[in-house]
């Protein structure tokens, strides 16, 4: 910490010193673009909001992306209350970040092309895993299972 730095928090005059900074965030939702019109209302009803910087709107995905100094549940309060749109978080992650992108609760039919709902659920992981009469069966008919079938 500098001099100058050291100075500027001493001679201070913001109302309340334990006010936080609002870091810079990207805040990407899900919500329904029918037209046009849609879209205008829904850029206007967040570019109105204090620390909004960029907007973005992509209609084929009906996905919108805030960038700015924001809270994203208070984005979404505000897009909800404005445009009457049922509106989430962006619930996506691209199909390469999943491990069983066709499993069930993952697949979405709904998503946007390249995309699948994201798992965080414990259960998902144990698709990972085989079941011990799965490994039992599989390596019965081995190469390297030195007493499998020897029929093959």
């Amino acid at each position: 910490m500098g001099a100058l730095d050291h100075l500027s928090h001493l001679f201070d005059c913001s109302t309340g010193s334990s006010s936080k900074r609002k870091q810079l965030q990207t805040v990407e939702i899900k919500v329904k673009i029918d037209c046009e019109g849609c879209e205008r209302k829904i850029r206007k009803a967040v570019e109105g909001m204090e620390g909004v910087t960029q907007v973005e709107v992509e209609p084929k995905q009906s996905k919108l992306t805030v960038i700015g100094y924001v809270e994203p549940s208070k984005v979404v309060a505000r897009l909800r209350h404005r445009t009457g749109k049922k509106v989430e978080l962006w619930p996506y992650v691209p199909y390469e970040a999943v491990a069983h992108p066709y499993a069930p609760g993952v697949y979405d039919w709904k998503a946007p092309a390249g995309y699948v709902r994201g798992a965080d659920d414990p259960h998902m992981s144990q698709l990972a895993r085989a079941s011990s009469t799965e490994v039992r069966y599989t390596t019965a008919f081995s190469d390297e299972n030195p007493s499998g079938c020897v029929i093959m």
